[in-house]
């Protein structure tokens, strides 16, 4: 307290705060230098970008915001040095409010660096702005000098406290108008500082418990993403709330998560639950809140806004608070205590609970009073996106999408009967609700044994051989192992999705993890999940990079396009999609019922994917990754670096920290 008292106290000089118990580390990937600090009241990610069109960025999770600044094309590639790594600092803006961030020192080796264009706003128009190059109007502002300094400041749009931009030459560089040229050595170093007005987030602690496994970068991932009010999907881009990764990474953790975690992850979804009980999939908060308010008629005014636009979410919550609240007695007991506790508009949690579940029943009837393709849960009329695959692309324009479909959904519905008869929930239910969820069961016997089969594809073994051998000429891959893995069989899978006819979209994918991690499929449909998805690409999923979301081959020529190694959810690498893939093989070799033949099936799978998984360690807490092919082999190129990749990988990523509660075949639960 005295030393925020001592900063506030001398504005003209940011100073640094003592840290307590500081969280510093860095991840470098591709051209990227990631430096992460959580110090005290200030929680910030410093992204140095190096090549031809070099940036600085840094994101804070305070109100999903930050600063970044592109530079002008330069004709030699920029190298950055991160000299100095991130300190801690407070200053006060011209109103004599609180600006919090960081100071560090950087070097170059170019002659010369002049600034494009200085972003200061929510993450949300930066990330924008670094793919479609503009940003609103009303937040850009000019730089202003003074010496060896070039700035950028404003208020929020609202009036509140807001961000601040600077950069200083040191040794020898210099400020010419409003560029910055190299000292006499050839070497240019800069101060940076970048702050933000907006109010800091209150670190979850602890969050693991003693069985979680020993890994360093995850760890640091991990708890630079969780925070009391919510779980952070990923940075830079995505530093706020998102329940679907929340849900899906409490789910996956769930083993290590100390109880009070897991009770913040579900809290953080229920907060922010519609009326009808739809999980939000994403916040608008800060000055992006402020923006779309202003331009949707209610001002400037930085009310959050929630989107409720996907359809995966809203069957998540169920599992997740079903695989806590009855794991055993210690759980059941924590719950009752969690479910009468109130949400932050002061409704009991298990009120608000009931809802969704009520919801998620009622969703389901019309498939299982008439179980065809166009009654299962489609997205929303509109949209192209619906699940975690949301990019445009993603589901190969399909509306019926598998995950939801033959996993989530029937998930939901058992988890929802088991939660009503565990008598949790009995002081929750108004009579209407509970004879709405007393067709949970039913319905999800329906869901579970009917709906997966609509995915269902088939395709000739000589069909298969020709177009497998034609996709491996396209993608310049060797087919050769891959065709010899097809035998005189006809190839099974399950399609991607469905289109609006209910026609299968014939593309490979890795989202039979839902299915085995959340259900209990029969024999033949493990065959089919399991054989299909392991063979090697191009003719499955696997590489010796990493498991691929999916694979075109058997698809048309615009989806083969669509789906290439460069597209956002093409045949790439996602960290947490091999994870959600190992617990559930987990999972299904835990069952007692299975022939011995599936099981070896299972087996071979749980050995190949963890060789392949313990191969790109290295990147394990990043987003996604894709490849290149040389001498008769795959390697690993970090997402974001070719410059025809859609977009760019988070260095630390929520859903990719979950192999700490992940092991090949030893379980971590109590």
């Amino acid at each position: 307290m005295l030393l925020m008292s001592a900063a506030l106290a001398h504005a003209a000089e940011p100073v640094a705060v003592t840290p307590s118990r500081a969280l510093a580390f860095r991840i470098d990937e591709g051209r990227n230098i990631n430096s992460f600090l959580r110090d005290g009241a200030v929680a910030a990610h410093l992204l140095l970008r190096s090549g031809s069109e070099p940036r600085i960025l840094v994101a804070f999770p305070a109100g999903n915001s930050g600063v970044g600044l592109w530079f002008e094309q330069t004709s030699t590639p920029v190298a950055w040095t991160l000299v100095s790594p991130p300190r801690q600092i407070t200053s006060l803006d011209g109103q004599r409010r609180p600006l919090r961030g960081i100071e560090f020192e950087i070097e170059t080796n170019v002659p010369e660096l002049k600034p494009r264009a200085a972003v200061l706003s929510s993450v949300r128009v930066l990330r924008d702005y670094e793919l479609q190059g503009s940003a609103p109007a009303e937040v850009m502002v000019k730089p202003g000098g003074d010496g060896e300094l070039i700035s950028w400041e404003r208020d929020r749009l609202d009036g509140a406290a807001g961000f601040k931009l600077s950069i200083e030459a040191l040794a020898g560089a210099h400020v010419a108008g409003e560029r910055f040229t190299a000292s006499t050595s050839g070497s240019m170093r800069l101060k940076v500082r970048a702050l933000t007005g907006e109010t800091p987030l209150v670190p979850l602690t602890p969050v693991l418990t003693a069985r979680a496994r020993d890994d360093t970068r995850a760890r640091n991932a991990l708890s630079f993403l969780t925070y009391q009010d919510k779980f952070l999907a990923g940075s830079w881009r995505f530093n706020t709330y998102f329940g679907r990764d929340t849900m899906i990474s409490a789910l996956l953790l769930a083993p290590v998560l100390e109880p009070e975690a897991v009770e913040s992850a579900i809290a953080s979804v229920l907060d922010r639950l519609a009326s009808n009980g739809e999980v939000a999939h994403e916040e608008d908060i800060g000055e992006f809140a402020v923006l779309r308010n202003a331009r949707e008629g209610r001002g400037r005014v930085d009310t959050p806004i929630y989107d409720y636009g996907m359809v995966d979410d809203d069957f998540l919550l169920a599992p997740l608070a079903a695989s806590w609240m009855l794991s055993n007695e210690r759980s059941r007991a924590q719950a009752s205590r969690f479910l009468a506790g109130r949400t932050a508009s002061r409704e009991r949690n298990g009120v608000a609970l009931a809802r969704n579940l009520v919801w998620v029943v009622e969703r389901a009837a019309s498939f299982a009073d008439d179980p065809r393709a166009t009654n299962l849960v489609g997205i929303k009329a509109g949209r192209m996106t619906g699940n975690w695959r949301d990019s445009d692309q993603g589901l190969g324009k399909g509306r019926y999408a598998y995950d939801v479909n033959a996993a989530l959904v029937p998930a939901a519905l058992d988890a929802a009967a088991r939660l009503l008869d565990s008598g949790l929930l009995e002081e929750y239910l108004d009579a209407s609700q509970l004879r709405t969820l007393k067709y949970a069961r039913d319905r999800a016997q329906i869901w579970e044994a009917q709906a997966p089969r609509l995915f269902d594809v088939d395709v000739s073994a000589a069909r298969a051989r020709h177009d497998v051998a034609a996709y491996a000429k396209e993608t310049g891959v060797d087919g050769g192992l891959a065709r010899r893995s097809l035998s005189g069989a006809p190839i099974e899978f399950h399609a991607l999705s469905l289109n609006d006819h209910g026609d299968p979209v014939r593309i490979l994918h890795s989202d039979e993890g839902f299915r085995l991690l959340l259900t209990e499929p029969a024999a033949d449909e493990l065959t089919r999940s399991i054989v299909a998805i392991m063979r090697p690409f191009p003719a499955g999923l696997m590489t010796e990079v990493g498991l691929l979301v999916a694979n075109p081959a058997l698809a048309g020529a615009d989806q083969r396009r669509d789906f290439s190694r460069f597209a956002y959810h093409g045949t790439v690498v996602w960290s947490w999609q091999q994870a959600l893939l190992a617990a559930g093989l987990e999972r299904q070799l835990g069952r007692a019922d299975l022939p011995a033949a599936v099981r070896t099936h299972l087996t071979h799978a749980r050995t190949h994917l963890w060789t392949v998984i313990e191969k790109s360690r290295a990147l394990r807490t990043s987003e996604l990754w894709s490849w290149s092919f040389a001498q008769g082999h795959y390697h690993i190129e970090p997402f974001g670096r070719s410059g025809v990749d859609a977009d760019e990988s988070n260095a630390a990523q929520l859903w990719s920290t979950v192999y700490l509660g992940i092991t090949n075949g030893t379980s971590l639960e109590n």
